[in-house]
């Protein structure tokens, strides 16, 4: 593997593109055409039940830059980091076949399957299709995971911006913006162009503005908040969003915040190009076998669940069962918001990668190793000392040294990359702000999304057994099921930490992926294309499979051991929830495929009855 060390971020961005271009023209294209065969002339749910609130029939650009926001959390930003640390080639290989093969495809047909079932969520499609046990077990798995899943995410979201008084207030920013873009989108015709250049000036004036006002001790002060403070916030604010229409604020804001994503990644991209550096990370490092500073475990199976939305994701979903297929004007678009929405996400998660790895090895293990832990970490790795750090923190003004988590080193490296720019020299702390609040615009898009969907499971779950409560229209209904999901993870929040939730999230996450895939796979099989079904069991087995080695492999060597006991069974739940979907679900497999095998053998013989004759 020696001569791909050194390699230049120019070739993985360009086989990239080229992988992800041609993939989408190919093979995204066949799932549309012959594995969901797309009917344009069928009504979406959309417009069947539309009500202004939840179902909106919604232009396809902004409903890729809601879906996109919304799926686009800390996974594609934070897991290719962390798995920086096995070297960039198991990385770049898993982004890359994954998302094509898996993340693509589980997203495109989790979305078809929702939009025919009326837009109804995961577990109501899981107990149409497999049973009404199967479907209420689902919908337990799902809401545990989903809780689990925001929790960790707003936890990432809170190590960002407290006592960040610029990105905090750039973040608050957005809320305003988005919701006189809503506005404006709702009550003025053809307004998206105007919207959306008002929205993108505001958002700058809001980036630079912001910069400039934290200067003024007062106002800086006003943002300076603690981590305690900023949970109450996100809490709250996953309530509003939750309940106001989805026109109001939750769609113009995460279409607004896809400016600054793709924005920031094709800076990102461009500055790759002008600079071309060479990645300073191995290809493969002697941590591949496990022990490491960052990852426990060995890189497989362990790389398959550090990154997770980068190349498949159960949190989208989520997303794909619950906001999306409410709003989707035609279902020729399934390509070009599951499909298209996935590959942007997969190539965020190969430049976060890079990013990492254009970092001296010694730098990237210096943010990422605990403090307590890096001098013996140094005594068995002499050759991987630090190299740029002092000089980077003088230049951002913040101490870097042990900041684990992903995010920060990921704001080193974007602005390690653009301070070498020309005409960019001495503005690295700016670009390393921008960047702490690029990640936390990315986190807020899914956390909001996603408890909005979290209040549509609890309604139709305790719509079973009070009906009035499965009326989406219901203003009763909507507040006490979006309090009671808000609560549940602001109080994980609020009381815990990012060590010991998050962990939980890439098993959790992967097992919801692997249940979508499969769950949606009986539909394929009962509609009677059983080989095509393949394209979504094959990669929907393997994510069940290799989730449940790394499950058992984080349970019995580092939970128990280290005496996580309340976390080993919380990733048991979880694995034994699914562990029942799955089983289930198989069943229903052999049911659907052998009544087939008998209506061919009934007919055949009939018809061959008929041609005697």
């Amino acid at each position: 593997m020696s001569f791909l060390n050194g390699m230049n971020a120019l070739t993985l961005i360009f086989c990239g593109l080229l992988l992800f271009a041609i993939a989408y023209r190919v093979y995204g294209i066949f799932i549309a055409q012959r594995v969901l065969r797309i009917n344009t002339k069928n009504t979406t749910p959309a417009y069947e039940f539309s009500n202004g609130k939840d179902y909106v029939p919604t232009h396809k650009n902004v409903l890729f830059g809601h879906h996109f926001a919304a799926i686009a959390a800390a996974g594609p930003l934070v897991g290719p980091v962390l798995a920086a640390q096995f070297g960039y080639l198991p990385g770049t290989l898993w982004i890359l076949i994954g998302c094509v093969l898996a993340g693509g495809v589980h997203d495109m047909v989790v979305l078809f399957a929702s939009v025919r079932h009326k837009g109804e969520s995961l577990a109501s499609i899981a107990g149409k299709e497999v049973g009404k046990t199967t479907g209420l077990i689902a919908g337990t798995a799902i809401l545990f995971i989903l809780i689990l899943t925001l929790a960790g995410l707003s936890l990432a979201c809170i190590s960002a911006m407290y006592e960040a008084p610029w990105s905090l207030f750039t973040v608050i920013s957005t809320l305003p913006i988005a919701i006189i873009m809503g506005l404006i989108m709702r009550y003025k015709k053809n307004s998206l162009t105007f919207a959306s250049i008002l929205g993108g000036a505001l958002l700058i004036a809001a980036i630079v503005g912001g910069h400039r006002l934290m200067e003024f001790k007062e106002i800086g002060d006003l943002f300076h908040w603690k981590m305690e403070t900023i949970a109450v916030a996100i809490t709250v604010y996953g309530f509003l969003a939750s309940v106001l229409p989805v026109w109001l604020l939750l769609v113009p804001r995460d279409y607004l915040s896809t400016y600054l994503k793709i924005g920031t990644i094709i800076m990102l991209t461009v500055g790759v190009v002008i600079i071309h550096p060479d990645l300073q990370m191995p290809a493969i490092t002697k941590f591949v076998n496990g022990g490491g500073p960052v990852i426990g475990g060995p890189v497989l199976p362990f790389i398959f669940i550090v990154i997770a939305c980068g190349a498949i994701s159960g949190f989208h979903a989520v997303i794909a069962t619950g906001t999306t297929p409410k709003m989707l004007n035609n279902e020729k678009e399934i390509l070009f918001v599951g499909y298209g929405a996935m590959l942007v996400e997969g190539f965020v998660a190969l430049m976060a990668l890079i990013a990492a790895c254009t970092l001296m090895p010694g730098d990237y293990f210096g943010i990422n190793t605990p403090k307590g832990l890096y001098a013996g970490f140094i005594a068995q790795n002499p050759d991987w000392v630090t190299v740029d750090m002092g000089h980077i923190s003088s230049k951002i003004g913040v101490d870097l040294m042990g900041r684990t988590g992903g995010a920060v080193s990921l704001a080193v490296g974007m602005a390690h990359i653009f301070d070498k720019i020309p005409f960019m020299d001495d503005v690295m702390a700016y670009w390393y702000n921008f960047a702490i609040m690029f990640e936390a615009v990315f986190i807020l898009t899914a956390i909001d999304a996603g408890t909005r969907v979290g209040r549509f499971f609890l309604q139709e779950m305790i719509g079973t057994i009070f009906p009035k409560f499965d009326d989406k229209n219901w203003l009763p209904g909507i507040v006490i099921t979006s309090l009671i999901f808000t609560l549940s993870w602001g109080y994980l929040v609020y009381t815990g930490n990012i060590s010991s939730i998050w962990p939980l999230f890439g098993i959790s996450n992967q097992l919801l992926a692997a249940c979508g895939l499969i769950v949606c796979t009986t539909m394929l099989i009962r509609l009677n294309r059983k080989k095509y079904a393949l394209c979504a069991a094959i990669p929907g087995i393997f994510m069940a499979l290799i989730t449940f080695w790394a499950g058992y492999e984080q349970i019995m060597k580092i939970y128990l051991p280290n005496g996580q006991y309340l976390l080993a069974v919380l990733a048991f739940i979880a694995m034994l929830l699914m562990l029942i979907v799955f089983f289930n679900t198989f069943k229903r497999w052999r049911v659907l495929l052998n009544r087939q095998a008998l209506e061919i053998d009934y007919y055949g013989d009939y018809v061959k009855e008929i041609v005697e004759r």
